[in-house]
This record gives C-alpha cells, sequence and structure tokens, in this order.
C-alpha cells in the first residue's frame, strides 16, 4: 500500500490525535464530513464549465470565454449573481414550505455520500446495510420536488412535480433491481465489501462486475435510470421549457434556485459514485500494473469519464415524450432488470467457463430483442420520412 494512497486517512489521524481527548470524536466527524461538504460541491463548479464547454463544442459554439482564462471563473460570477439577484416568492405561496423545499433536497444529495467508499479506508460510515441506505435517503428527494411544486401555487409549476415524482418512482424499480443483482453477486449489502469483492484480478483482467454479461447489462440499466433520476436529458420532461416553462422550480429566483441547481448536479455525483461502487470496481484499478497510483485518483477518475458521458448524453439525444418515457419504464426497463436479476443468480449456480459466459449472454440477448420489439410493437413506430419545403 502506497503511502499517498493512505495519505488523507494518515492526516486525519494525525489531527486527531494532536487535539484533546475530549475533543476526539468531534474533531472525527469534522474532518470526515468537512471534506465532503468542500469537495463535491467544488467537483459541482468545475462540471458547470465543462458542461458548458462541451456542449458548445458539440453546438459548434464556444462557451464560457470572458470570466477569467478561457471562462473557468464563470462559476464564481454565477454564484455572485445568484446571491444578489431579487428573491421573489408568489404571494400566494405557502412561504415556509417554498423555503424548505430546497433545503431539503441539498441535504438529502448530501447524505448519500456516507457510505460511498471513494478510497481505500476512505468512507465515512461503513454501514452493513450501505446500499439500502443510500436508497433510502434517496428516495427523500420525491418530497422536497412535490413541496417546491405545491407550495409555489402555480399549476406550472405542479405540473412539473407531478411528471418528476412519477418519473422518479418509475425509475427507482429498474435502478433498485440493476443493484439486486450485484448485491446477490457479493453477498453483502455493504458498500465496501462490494468494492472489495472486486478488487481482485485474473491474469490482466479486474474482478469488475461490468464485466460479466449480467453486470454489463445491469450497469447499462442503471446508468440509463439514474440519468431519468437525476431529470437529465433525454429524461429532463419535468423542466420541459417548451411545455412548462422550468418545471418545479419556476417559481424560485436568485440563490433558492442555485441551491436547486447544486441538488441535482450532487444528487448526479452521488448516483454515479453508487454505479462505479457496484459495476466498475470503486477505488480499485484497471490493471495490475497501475495499483500504485493511488486509489482515490481511480474513483474521481471514474467519475469524471460518467459525468462527460452525461454531458454528451446531453448534447445529443432530443428529449423524449412522456408517453414514450413511461412505456420504456414499465414495459422495458422493468422486465430486463428482472431478466439481469435472473441472470445474475443463473451465472452464480452455473459451473466457471464457457457455458456460463455463453448461457447467460444468450439469455440477456433473447430478452432484449424480445422487449424491445414489443415495446416497438405496441407503439408502431413508423419509419420517419423527411420532406423539405417547395
Amino acid at each position: 500500500m502506497q503511502p499517498s494512497d493512505q495519505v488523507f486517512v494518515l492526516l486525519k489521524d494525525w489531527i486527531v490525535g494532536q487535539s484533546p481527548i475530549m475533543l476526539q470524536p468531534g474533531v472525527s466527524i469534522l474532518l470526515t464530513v468537512v471534506p465532503i461538504l468542500l469537495v463535491f460541491p467544488v467537483l459541482f463548479a468545475l462540471t458547470t464549465v465543462l458542461e458548458r464547454k462541451g456542449l458548445g463544442r458539440i453546438q459548434n459554439r464556444y462557451g464560457p470565454n470572458r470570466v477569467g482564462f478561457y471562462g473557468i471563473l464563470q462559476p464564481m460570477a454565477d454564484a455572485v449573481k445568484s446571491l444578489t439577484k431579487e428573491d421573489i416568492v408568489p404571494a400566494s405561496a405557502d412561504r415556509a414550505v417554498h423555503f424548505l423545499a430546497p433545503l431539503v433536497l441539498l441535504a438529502v444529495a448530501f447524505v448519500p455520500y456516507a457510505v460511498l467508499p471513494i478510497g481505500r479506508n476512505m468512507v465515512a460510515a461503513n454501514l452493513d446495510a450501505g446500499v439500502l441506505f443510500f436508497f433510502a435517503i434517496g428516495a427523500i428527494s420525491e418530497l422536497s420536488v412535490f413541496m417546491a411544486g405545491w407550495s409555489s401555487r402555480n399549476k406550472y409549476s405542479l405540473l412539473g412535480a407531478m411528471r418528476a415524482v412519477a418519473q422518479m418512482i418509475s425509475y427507482e424499480v429498474p435502478l433498485l433491481l440493476s443493484s439486486i443483482a450485484v448485491i446477490m453477486a457479493a453477498g453483502s449489502l455493504s458498500t465496501v465489501e462490494i468494492v472489495e469483492k472486486q478488487a481482485g484480478f485474473t491474469g490482466i483482467f479486474p474482478h469488475w462486475y461490468v464485466l460479466t454479461p449480467w453486470g454489463f447489462a445491469g450497469f447499462i440499466l442503471f446508468m440509463i435510470a439514474a440519468t431519468a433520476e437525476t431529470n437529465r436529458s433525454p429524461f429532463d420532461l419535468p423542466e420541459g421549457e417548451s411545455e412548462i416553462i422550468a418545471g418545479y422550480y419556476i417559481e424560485y429566483s436568485g440563490f433558492k434556485f442555485a441551491l436547486f441547481f447544486l441538488g441535482e448536479y450532487l444528487g448526479m455525483f452521488a448516483i454515479s459514485g453508487l454505479g462505479i461502487t457496484l459495476f466498475l470496481g470503486g477505488w480499485s484499478a484497471p490493471l495490475p500494473f497501475l495499483t500504485w497510483i493511488p486509489s482515490w485518483i481511480w474513483f474521481f477518475t471514474k467519475l469524471l469519464v460518467i459525468v462527460v458521458g452525461f454531458i454528451w448524453v446531453r448534447g445529443t439525444l432530443p428529449r423524449l415524450r412522456m408517453d414514450q418515457l413511461m412505456n420504456f419504464a414499465w414495459k422495458f426497463m422493468l422486465p430486463m432488470a428482472l431478466v439481469v436479476v435472473v441472470a445474475a443468480g443463473a451465472w452464480r449456480f452455473l459451473p466457471q467457463g464457457v457455458t456460463r459466459w455463453l448461457v447467460c449472454s444468450v439469455f440477456l440477448a433473447g430478452a432484449y430483442v424480445l422487449l424491445a420489439r414489443g415495446v416497438e410493437t405496441r407503439n408502431k413506430i413508423a419509419k420517419r420520412t423527411y420532406r423539405f419545403a417547395e
């Protein structure tokens, strides 16, 4: 184990050891919580620049290029703007609930990081039921979304909130089911143990669950459901500007709106971190000769790759219709997630070798083809014809 790998753990232990005995528990908690409260908001600021630059290049424009060197200080300008803008609350709104909604969303966005191992021996709370804790806390975000829409006393915000809640509940089911496959394979609900199960190598290949047929299918389903859970494009119907202006936070301005924005990105980082933990080996290295690189660098590198994927998808795919979104969740995602669970069980009991790879791959591919054809037949999707004006 390299000293650089445990530099933050050793630094924390040294600071706690230098503190008075009576204060050591409080100092330990403080040194665990404060880095989470600092690192991920800073990552949010950097991601906003990366996303604007990336979308700008995709759309053949520059993106931020005025504030700071190549627009790198744009998040600071946005923060100042949010702090100085007037906070407008509708006269008929429920002021208490209207005020609490973004705070609840922000608090819920931070808590799941407690069970994410971002490096070797770097987890705030090593719970035996860490995955269950993550999903239980994450479900509260639906309450904050509904609070925002209902308290605004605006039909557009209420419609956006109802859309968001329906979408989040629908896609939570395949999200949970795809995670169950990993829990079955690891035999544990602990995020730390799940990462440790994937930390070994066979030759040059890591023991990541994504490198199995059921793990690959489960990871794809997990990331699609995660995209919908975080209201990212092409599942950003709750914020469909052309229909309902800005969704459930249409009546929010200034710093309250910024809190919603921050909460959504923190939720995206958290659920991406869970995907890394469940399927991509967490903090483990992808190749044996790269284990000298600190584990926490691998975690954030994988997180960066997934965030870039989110940005790429946003700049590429168009928004779905509401009926398409719900049909996709219940008629394809849900049965496909159940198939992944069955495939994970078969993988566990089939003998090692080519047999289980072949059986699981054929089973998953067959289910995918049948479900895809079923959805296409029910929706009666016809070939699109393009006509040009004369």
